[in-house]
């Protein structure tokens, strides 16, 4: 497997015909990890994925080969690569490892459930809750920043892939900041607006110049896995 790390640069030497073409990035939440089976905020920490998130790497693959993808890109997280790599072996294709698409740093929530959290700070859980951006956890990366840098990454692969489908494989706190960025939304209701990435499912945007439109929104790439055998579990 073939990993380019890239940063984000000025558009190429015909940028009138980048800004006259639709780019098409299909971004996607990495598989499942560790952590997140426990609802644990992972942030820049890297973790292992789950089976069932190497799974759905393999079916985030399968769904890419018959789905017109003309790259591949991803986080340098461990997570985001091996969640991409199945994708990117069936096109033939190097992943495009973009800097600006790691998770954002959550500092003080950094390996801690909400509940944790709430426990030991109910006030920064309730500021969190109400305002992520004004309330971000201590030590946390600004989501400003986050966005800035999510959204520069996201229009370089769009200038360097124009016309093109792009499969985008990154985070779920990262991705729904860089969608309220592009589509003109608060960054502070972030978590409202998009409550949630599925891992392995699939959000289409287009960008066209300046102009963003989303077109679809976590859509499933497999079939949900069957429900182990035994009792139901209790309990919502």
């Amino acid at each position: 497997m073939r990993f380019a790390s890239t940063r984000p640069r000025p558009i190429g030497p015909d940028p009138e015909r980048a800004v006259s073409m639709t780019t098409r990035l299909l971004l996607v939440r990495h598989g499942e990890t560790e952590w997140h089976a426990e609802n644990r905020y992972a942030g820049v920490t890297d973790v292992a994925l789950t089976p069932r998130g190497v799974a759905q790497a393999a079916g985030l693959g399968t769904w890419a080969t018959r789905s017109g993808v003309d790259a591949v890109a991803c986080s340098p997280l461990s997570r985001a690569r091996l969640t991409a790599s199945p994708a990117a072996v069936g096109l033939g294709l190097a992943v495009e490892v973009q800097e600006g698409l790691r998770e954002v740093d959550f500092g003080w929530g950094e390996g801690r459930t909400i509940e944790e959290m709430a426990e030991e700070d109910p006030e920064a859980v309730r500021r969190f809750r109400e305002d992520a951006e004004s309330g971000a956890f201590p030590g946390s990366e600004p989501v400003a920043r986050a966005a800035a840098r999510a959204t520069a990454s996201l229009r370089d692969l769009a200038d360097r892939h124009p016309g093109g489908r792009v499969l985008v494989v990154a985070h779920n706190t990262l991705l729904r900041i860089a969608l309220c960025e592009l589509l003109g939304l608060p960054l502070g209701r972030y978590r409202r607006i998009f409550p949630r990435l599925d891992n392995g499912a699939v959000t289409e945007i287009e960008i066209r110049g300046a102009e963003t439109a989303l077109r679809s929104l976590n859509v499933p790439t497999a079939p949900p896995p069957a429900p182990a055998p035994g009792p139901s579990p209790a309990g919502d």
